[in-house]
């Protein structure tokens, strides 16, 4: 992507897509001798090893950092099921085989880590940019029912589909985590709220369609 910074070694190289960074800071404690926000540059994948930093990597939630092995070993493989964790107060983390599209066409990703606006203040959306601390969203991040759908012909894919003014339309097997980590819903098809108003969060019940939510 045209926002990708990336960083050398002999070994293992580092990008860095600031637009999509949110400060989760799990590489700043993870490694601080190789990311560190005081220095410039600020990542110098030198300073430890490549499965060290690896390992730091894919614990980012928002897909800003990633890495290719050099020294022959495997680059980072999708979990084997998709999950959607909903963040108290926040975005949803999503993990697994993620193809990502907007309405209009113009964003079409792939990746294995997203954090994605659900308060709809982002100024890059669908990607959280921590508006929500700004507008001080609220919500719990609870599932208030557990369901399962009837999966049949399980793609190992999550597509999401960004709707002009409106949800994420999910489909694809996945399951959605509440804030504390348990599951809640088992399914394929799902439409999550991203325009902060729903009652039914995080699914949307189309409020969009009367508190005048629009994407950028």
């Amino acid at each position: 992507m045209a926002n990708e910074k990336i960083y050398t070694s002999p070994d293992i190289d580092v990008t860095f897509d600031g637009r999509r960074c949110i400060h989760a800071a799990f590489c700043l404690r993870g490694q601080p001798a190789v990311f560190n926000s005081q220095r410039r540059p600020w990542i110098d994948p030198n300073q430890a090893s490549a499965d060290e930093i690896a390992a730091v990597i894919q614990r980012c939630p928002s897909g800003a950092l990633h890495y290719r092995r050099k020294d022959g070993a495997e680059d980072e493989t999708p979990d084997s099921h998709n999950t959607i964790q909903v963040q108290r107060d926040g975005p949803l983390y999503l993990r697994g085989s993620i193809r990502l599209r907007t309405a209009d066409g113009q964003l079409d990703i792939r990746d294995v880590r997203m954090a994605l606006c659900r308060c709809g203040h982002s100024t890059n959306k669908p990607f959280c940019d921590n508006s929500h601390f700004r507008i001080d969203f609220q919500d719990s991040g609870a599932l208030r029912e557990e369901m399962t759908q009837e999966i049949t012909g399980e793609s190992t894919h999550l597509e999401i589909l960004a709707e002009t003014n409106g949800p994420l339309h999910l489909s694809g097997a996945f399951t959605i985590l509440d804030s504390n980590g348990r599951p809640g819903f088992h399914g394929q098809r799902s439409r999550l709220c991203r325009c902060g108003g729903s009652a039914r969060k995080p699914f949307c019940d189309d409020t969009h369609r009367t508190n005048g939510f629009t994407t950028e």
